[in-house]
């Protein structure tokens, strides 16, 4: 498995992108760092994409797994105290 890079080893590319004019300004006006930004909104929704992803690849896994503890209940049934 590769081990995802650090931030700060991966190069920035330059891009454009378009940003309605009214938050362009409003984030200039209060110092908005826009790459730093636009950077964690990727990320957060990559993560999300990612997620969800693996959600539906493995519904029918866990609608399988969930219906056999509703039938057979879990392994700690028996230990548990709550």
């Amino acid at each position: 498995m590769t081990r995802p890079k650090s931030a700060a080893a991966v190069p920035k590319r330059a891009t454009n992108v378009s940003v309605r004019s009214d938050l362009l300004a409003a984030a200039r006006e209060a110092g908005v760092n826009l790459s730093a930004t636009l950077e964690r909104a990727l990320i957060e929704e990559l993560a999300v994409t990612k997620r969800n992803k693996w959600r539906e690849e493995n519904r029918e896994a866990i609608q399988s797994y969930n219906e056999h503890i509703e039938k057979h209940g879990a392994f700690s049934d028996d230990v548990r105290r709550f």
